[in-house]
C-alpha cells in the first residue's frame, strides 16, 4: 500500500539536526576544529540546546500531527516517568536503576530475509542517514500520554540499506539481554529478551523513527539508550528500547506483551479510542503534567498519515 510522504518543506538539513559534538564528528558534518568549540558557539546550528545553568532543554524542531494545545512534556517527566521493565516496573525505577547502564560501544545485528545482513555500530546507522528532530504525540496503553521531542533517523533508511527480500513481510526488533545490567530481567515479568515487531509497510512509513536522542541530547539510559523505536500512532509498548537486533521475517512475530497477555496486547496496537483495554477505558487520556483528561484521538492524531495502511481491516479484531 502507498504511504503518504512528508512534505519536503518539513525536512531540515542533516547538519541542523545533529546536536552532540561527537556525533557531528562521527557523521563527518564538521571538522575536528569545530568539535572543540563551546556549546554556545554552536547555538546557531542547533535546534535543541542543553539547558544553561541547570535549566531544562528547550523543545524545537518539526511537530508532526500536533494540535495547538499540544505542548512538549517537561524534560523531568520525559526522563523520569518511564516504562522500561528491564530496569523495574515502577515509573521511576528506570531512572534510578539504569544509571550505570553501558551503551558504548553498541552493535546492532541486521539479519533475516535481507540481501545485506551485518553487524553495525551505532555510528554506522547515523553516518549515511539524515538525523532529524521531530516532536511527536506519544500515547501509553495505561491511558497517559506525553508530547516528546525525539531525535533520530527514519527506520526506512536502515531497511532500504539492508535490502529485504520479497518474502520479508515483517520486521522483528530485540532488546539487549543482560541481567547483570538490567535487574528486571532477573525476574519472570516477561519472556526475555523483549521483542517487538512491525509489518514491513509500517516500518517503512515516513513517521517511523529509530530514536537516538530526546530534547536534543543523546537518549538517557532510562529512555531506551542508545537506540529505540518510535511509532507515534501506536501505543507505547511497541517502542522497543536498547535495540540489538533487527530481523526481517516472513511471519508475524510474537512480541513480548503478546506472549504475556494476548487478550490485552495485540500485534498492531494502533491507538483506538473505541477499543478498551480489558481493565480500563481508552476513550480518554491524561497528559502527564495535567490534571484534566482529554479525548483520545484515533491513531493518536495521525490518522491522515497512516489510516490507509489499514484499509479494509477490522481494527477491533486487529487490536
Amino acid at each position: 500500500m502507498a504511504t503518504p510522504k512528508l512534505p519536503s518543506s518539513e525536512i531540515t538539513p542533516e547538519s541542523t539536526y545533529v546536536d552532540r559534538r561527537k556525533f557531528l564528528v562521527a557523521a563527518g558534518i564538521i571538522g575536528a576544529g569545530l568539535a572543540g568549540a563551546s556549546p554556545r558557539s554552536l547555538e546557531g546550528a542547533l535546534p535543541f540546546l542543553p539547558g544553561q545553568q541547570g535549566q531544562a532543554p528547550q523543545a524545537r524542531g518539526t511537530p508532526y500531527g500536533l494540535q495547538p494545545n499540544d505542548t512538549p512534556t517537561p524534560w523531568a517527566d520525559v526522563t523520569g516517568y518511564n516504562n522500561f521493565y528491564e530496569f523495574g516496573t515502577g515509573k521511576d525505577d528506570p531512572a534510578r536503576n539504569a544509571t550505570n547502564f553501558r551503551t558504548r560501544p553498541w552493535t546492532v545485528k541486521v539479519d533475516g530475509l535481507c540481501e545485506k545482513p551485518g553487524d553495525y555500530g551505532l555510528e554506522d546507522f547515523l553516518r549515511p542517514s539524515a538525523v532529524e528532530d521531530r516532536i511527536y504525540r506519544m500515547r501509553c496503553v495505561e491511558a497517559w500520554s506525553m508530547v516528546i521531542p525525539w531525535r533520530g533517523i527514519p527506520l526506512k533508511d536502515v531497511i532500504d540499506r539492508a535490502q529485504p527480500r520479497a518474502s520479508a513481510r515483517f520486521v522483528e526488533f530485540t532488546t539487549l539481554m543482560d541481567p547483570r545490567q538490567m535487574p528486571g530481567q532477573r525476574l519472570p515479568i516477561l519472556e526475555w529478551p523483549y521483542t517487538e515487531g512491525l509489518r514491513l509497510d509500517e516500518a517503512r512509513h515516513p513517521l517511523t523513527l529509530l530514536a537516538t536522542g530526546v530534547y536534543g541530547r543523546d537518549l538517557p539510559n532510562q529512555n531506551g539508550a542508545p537506540l529505540r523505536l518510535v511509532v507515534p500512532w501506536k501505543y507505547g509498548f511497541k517502542g522497543v528500547k536498547s535495540i540489538v537486533r533487527i530481523r526481517f521475517v516472513e511471519r508475524m512475530p510474537t512480541s513480548a506483551w503478546m506472549a504475556a497477555a494476548p487478550s490485552e496486547y495485540g500485534f498492531y496496537a494502533n491507538v483506538n479510542p473505541e477499543v478498551d483495554h480489558p481493565r480500563w477505558s481508552q476513550a480518554t487520556e491524561r497528559r502527564i503534567g495535567e490534571f484534566r483528561r482529554r479525548p483520545t484521538l484515533p491513531f493518536n492524531g495521525y490518522a491522515d498519515q497512516v489510516a490507509s495502511l489499514y484499509s479494509g481491516m477490522d481494527l477491533r479484531r486487529n487490536y
